[in-house]
């Protein structure tokens, strides 16, 4: 029997635990015992928190290659889901979403506007809808559709389907990875610990990328808006709520609610939508997304032990990790032709 751990309960943790068992139970060609081991799980993780909208965002020097294609895959498969009876219950909904720059050196989607549907660079009389009473102006934008997975209601969906083909959960914190390595029965490890490998790997290339929103009841907004600038704000619409952001403050590892933050993300989305001024506010949110100076997938041998990395997606959790994991499995396949696992 293969025995598999996965640390970590994230979306990039439980899509790679499915990856895993779903080919083996498929392929039928082997045993295998996938376990997720992680402190904290659904709807506790930092995830929870974000709006789950499709988009790479906040990827330090990840190759835009490697990104587009881990987009893509996570794309047609929210397409997969939300052409099932399962898109309610996953939380997955089809959105327009418009994208907008100030900065005239700034194609907005360049490289994955061939991803989303019926992507179109905005007119000068659209951009002027949303240049009305600006000082800096926006000078290009893209309208398109796309999907939306909230977290909230993906991670859920996705443990049911993991432990519904027989993975395993376990509780726990791991806090010193090599002796966990070295002791446990498990074949083969895959680190999807996030932020939390800024400790347990000392990986000093890990980062927090603080974000701060707040959650409004607007049930008339039904299209995404989002600010392309490093201060620019968004605007999200989820199910039952819209997510108004926001903030990425790099190595700010702050999770108390900041009051000033929350004036500049409620002006500023006023400012994009004003009609938001009669939306109800419900609640404001923090959570530390896992910032590196690039994405970190790759595996390597420890003892007859093989581990595998899959951290730092910053901004971009939701939107890469059926890619990502694809890339596991790919990696985990590979090592095993090679060692005989």
């Amino acid at each position: 029997m293969l025995r598999v751990a996965v640390i970590g309960a994230g979306v990039n943790g439980v899509a790679s635990a499915i990856k895993i068992l779903e080919h083996y139970q498929d392929e039928k060609k082997l045993n295998v015992q996938v376990t997720i081991l992680s402190e904290l799980f659904t709807p506790n993780t930092t995830g929870d928190g974000s709006a789950g909208l499709w988009g790479p965002f906040l990827l330090g020097g990840t190759d835009e290659s490697k990104v587009h294609k881990w987009s893509r895959d996570m794309h047609l498969f929210l397409e997969q889901i939300w052409l099932s009876e399962d898109a309610g219950e996953a939380g997955v909904c089809l959105v327009p979403c418009v994208r907008l720059s100030s900065d005239s050196n700034v194609i907005v989607g360049d490289f994955w506007r061939d991803i989303v549907y019926g992507a179109v660079e905005l007119t000068a009389e659209q951009l002027e809808v949303y240049n009305k009473g600006r000082d800096v102006k926006f000078t290009s934008g893209m309208s398109f559709v796309t999907y939306t997975s909230e977290p909230i209601k993906l991670l859920p969906y996705l443990m049911k389907r993991f432990v519904r083909r027989g993975g395993q959960v376990e509780q726990r914190k791991i806090t010193d990875l090599e002796s966990f390595v070295r002791e446990s029965s498990y074949d083969v490890i895959v680190n999807c610990t996030g932020l939390g490998s800024r400790q347990l790997l000392n990986d000093d290339d890990v980062y927090s990328v603080r974000g701060q929103v707040s959650r409004v009841r607007a049930n008339w907004v039904f299209t995404a808006i989002l600010d392309e600038s490093d201060d620019g704000n968004y605007i999200i619409p989820n199910t039952e709520s819209v997510v108004l952001g926001g903030t990425h403050q790099e190595r700010d590892y702050n999770t108390d609610v900041c009051a000033k933050d929350k004036r500049f993300i409620i002006d500023g989305c006023r400012s994009l939508l004003p009609g938001l001024k009669h939306s109800e506010h419900l609640f404001d949110w923090v959570g530390l997304r896992p910032g590196r100076v690039q994405l970190r997938l790759e595996a390597e041998r420890r003892g007859n032990k093989l581990l595998i990395h899959n951290y730092g997606h910053g901004g971009s959790g939701v939107t890469l990790c059926w890619g990502c994991a694809d890339d596991v499995l790919n990696l985990l396949l590979a090592a095993r032709v090679k060692a005989k696992l």
